[in-house]
């Protein structure tokens, strides 16, 4: 089962074409996930990171940095801000603003933001510089998702095996629904890229 929520592979660039078409994941974003997980697991091999993991968090989180109609660019920006709705109790949990608004527009309410969506408070912890221009920037394919990897790895959690699966799951979001959506999503990225075992 876990071979098949978790691909540890490092696919060629010729791999993530045909995985693109494969799973409908737009390549600019595929990229990025594989990216990170290979430094990720390259930096701390014990966590074993998929890309198909990574790749689910994205899908169910933003579509890939997609919903609402926006798209990437050539250099993994989202086209148009994304932005999680207002964290002030009413239906989400109430957490006061943590960066002045800087990231998400609000200054008295944070919001989830970029296609991996991070509260402003968990950025500041574990953004990272996934594209090398200087800059770690919630909003760029690569950075959050090379964020979202370092996350999920934090606090030596292993990703091959079942419970530290589930473990970095639901410390991304602590919901049972939202767990098995992003198994069955990982699940199905794997069967569909060939890499399910």
């Amino acid at each position: 089962m876990t071979t098949a929520v978790n691909v540890t592979r490092n696919p060629d660039a010729e791999w993530v074409l045909r995985a693109a078409k494969e799973t409908g994941i737009p390549g600019r974003a595929l990229r990025a996930y594989v990216a990170a997980a290979v430094t990720v697991n390259a930096a701390a091999p014990a966590c074993g990171i998929g890309w198909n993991t990574l790749a689910a968090v994205g899908f169910v989180e933003t579509a890939h940095g997609t919903y609402g109609g926006g798209t990437l660019t050539a250099s993994g920006q989202v086209s148009r801000p994304v932005t999680g709705p207002v964290l002030n109790g009413a239906g989400f949990a109430a957490i006061a603003d943590t960066d002045a608004g800087v990231l998400d527009g609000d200054a008295r309410w944070d919001r989830a933001v970029g296609p991996m969506q991070f509260i402003p408070s968990t950025w500041k912890l574990v953004g990272r510089d996934g594209n090398g221009d200087g800059t770690a920037d919630p909003f760029n394919i690569d950075d959050a998702a090379l964020g979202a990897a370092t996350y999920l790895c934090a606090g030596g959690r292993d990703l091959t095996t079942a419970d530290g699966w589930t473990d970095a799951i639901y410390a991304y979001n602590q919901s049972d629904a939202y767990i098995r959506q992003v198994r069955d999503q990982a699940t199905a990225y794997a069967a569909n890229t060939g890499a399910a075992g």
